[in-house]
């Protein structure tokens, strides 16, 4: 059975002080600015991190554990040689340089994917560049890979002195991306080098293929291209577990094809979905900060309108890999029916982004309350029976 919440260290502090001090900064589109409130946000975790064996710093991080975690044995699972304490992820992008790595477990995650990290540090593209649309719980990005480049990251996850993969209280991915000055032919030896250097550190690392702000990524998600690369990446000595992210604008054959190659090629996994190029009857709104249309805009669509399409690719690729094939679906999720839904559809892990921006930290554990009343529901032993299930969401 699920731990019963704690009421120590100020059960209402995490939840109040967000509903307090952030929600209103995210109820508007023209609120705080995003990516400033980002960055702030990632230097006080960051330091918090470095931190965290300090008396002052480790009793804060204590209670907030004490707030958001929850521990259900049945939502445990192994994964491609990793164990997940729970199968709530933060999912890439958020925390691009690994400042955080140390502490994610505090916020109630199972696991944290760091970057996406290329191997050359980039400023990524012209700000303004990251955009809420607060009435439709969603967000326009386009970043372009803005990190500190693998030397740098590995830096900082050093700086933390983690524990070794496997002996983490929280799985750590390394998500990874193509340098933008680095061409295509040259890709497979791009991302050979970044994770050559992070593998030690990483429990699992992710090809990212399908974001849209790197000129010519998506290219790299053809058959061809994709095995290039993927044959490159694991003939390192020792190459971690290798996924695959993918765009949710794929035609349904490029799905297939990509779900064949992933059992093929051995891959552990495929992460569904990355952001959405397409506007997802979203054409004509208007963000404020520009005066244009989201038609005009370039940039990937995130948050509650990819919900439909995100659930279309991931039964798409169950249907195709079986069940041998570890999915995990993100885009969209924001509550626990929409985990559920994920969950039912054929995902083993969900990862989360624009929803925990919004609804703030108690959306973890929200998430695995329901996760678990939902087992109680159905009268299931563990959430691996749920897996591909189709089991619908009991209220």
């Amino acid at each position: 059975m699920p731990q019963e919440p704690s009421t120590s260290g100020g059960q209402v502090g995490t939840g109040a002080l967000y509903a307090r001090f952030v929600e209103p900064l995210l109820r508007r589109d023209d609120g705080a600015d995003a990516e400033q409130l980002s960055r702030l946000t990632l230097l006080a975790l960051g330091q918090a991190a470095l931190r965290r064996r300090w008396p002052l710093v480790s009793g804060s991080l204590e209670g907030l554990g004490a707030e958001l975690q929850r521990r259900d044995p049945r939502l445990e699972q192994t994964l491609f040689g990793c164990r997940f304490a729970n199968p709530v992820g933060l999912a890439a992008g958020f925390d691009k340089n690994g400042v955080a790595a140390a502490i994610w477990h505090r916020f109630g995650f199972g696991f944290a994917e760091l970057g996406t990290i290329t191997w050359q540090p980039q400023q990524g593209n012209p700000r303004p560049r990251l955009f809420r649309l607060a009435e439709e719980r969603a967000a326009l990005n386009r970043m372009g890979f803005n990190n500190d480049g693998a030397r740098g990251v590995r830096r900082t996850l050093e700086r933390q002195e983690l524990p070794p993969p496997g002996q983490r209280p929280a799985v750590l991915g390394i998500n990874l991306g193509k340098s933008k000055a680095v061409s295509l032919e040259m890709a497979p030896d791009d991302y050979a080098a970044s994770l050559e250097l992070l593998a030690p550190l990483a429990d699992y690392a992710v090809v990212n293929v399908s974001s849209p702000n790197t000129p010519g990524l998506r290219d790299l998600q053809e058959e061809a291209q994709l095995r290039r690369l993927v044959e490159r990446l694991r003939r390192l000595p020792a190459c971690p577990p290798l996924l695959v992210k993918i765009a949710p604008d794929l035609e349904d054959d490029a799905i297939d094809t990509i779900a064949r190659l992933a059992y093929e090629e051995g891959l552990a996994g495929v992460i569904a979905v990355n952001t959405s190029v397409h506007r997802l009857g979203l054409d004509g709104r208007r963000l404020v900060a520009t005066g244009r249309t989201l038609a005009e805009e370039t940039g990937g669509l995130s948050g509650r309108p990819l919900r439909r399409r995100a659930v279309e690719v991931l039964r798409r690729l169950r249907a195709t890999a079986g069940p041998a094939l570890p999915l995990i679906g993100v885009g969209g999720i924001d509550s626990a029916e929409t985990a559920w839904e994920r969950i039912s559809a054929g995902a083993s892990l969900i990862q989360i982004y624009t929803g925990w921006i919004y609804e703030g930290p108690v959306l973890v554990p929200s998430i695995l309350e329901g996760l678990s009343r939902q087992l109680d529901a159905h009268g299931c032993r563990t959430l691996s029976e749920v897996v591909g299930s189709g089991m619908p969401w009991r209220p």
